[in-house]
């Protein structure tokens, strides 16, 4: 588990092809690797990684193909800018919120313009995840835990302020740029909570208006 406060910016060395999936080196900057062995686990742009190798200025981790597939971690190449966060422990202050390292898919930055310091980002998530998007909810932006200051549609608003562009690689950011998405917990579990014995059909049906009027959630 991890807070979605990102501890330091760090640099993609190299990522090898290695037996069907791929093997990522990625020096750690400022990340301290004093208390990391081997089997810890570090976010990578938000995605939850292993460790196999501590080589010295960094780690080394294996990336699946599930990982490959539902991320943009396939775009990254030598020399990208990552966003690190070491596993969060129990005395760890909960600064963003809790974020599990499993992404749920890939958006799309559409635009960004400044805003006295700050800057607003719009991003266009996939349409199954438009549902769980809600204003002033939390969401994972590569790592980073972030609030929600519009929505509409399967597109929504971010407003960064200085302090985050300078420890992130936000900055960065162009139209057109994809991210690594992360819904909050608490939604996608409340779903599956809402679906009730008919969670063990394997047929069963996203939860629609309908589903919560016959369930009596909703007032006809």
């Amino acid at each position: 588990m991890f807070t979605g406060i990102i501890e330091a910016v760090g640099q993609i060395r190299s990522m090898t092809p290695t037996g069907g999936d791929v093997r990522v080196r990625v020096a750690t900057g400022k990340l301290d690797l004093g208390d990391v062995k081997l089997g810890d686990s570090i976010a990578v742009n938000g995605v939850c990684l292993t460790v196999v190798e501590l080589p010295g200025d960094g780690f080394c981790a294996d990336v699946s193909r599930e990982t490959l597939a539902r991320s943009a971690f396939v775009n990254l190449k030598n020399g990208s800018q990552v966003n690190l966060e070491k596993a969060l422990l129990p005395t760890t202050r909960l600064g963003g919120h809790l974020v599990s390292g499993h992404v749920d898919g890939v958006g799309e930055v559409l635009s960004r313009s400044d805003s006295a310091r700050a800057v607003e980002f719009w991003i266009r998530a996939p349409k199954e995840l438009a549902r769980y998007i809600a204003m002033k909810g939390s969401i994972t932006v590569d790592g980073t835990s972030l609030t929600v200051n519009g929505v509409n549609g399967s597109e929504f608003e971010l407003t960064i302020v200085p302090h985050t562009l300078q420890e992130t690689i936000m900055a960065d950011y162009q139209a057109g740029h994809l991210v690594n998405l992360e819904i909050d917990l608490i939604a996608r579990y409340l779903e599956r909570l809402l679906q009730g014995e008919h969670a063990a059909e394997p047929t069963s049906q996203a939860i629609t208006a309908g589903f919560l009027a016959e369930h009596g959630f909703m007032r006809s």
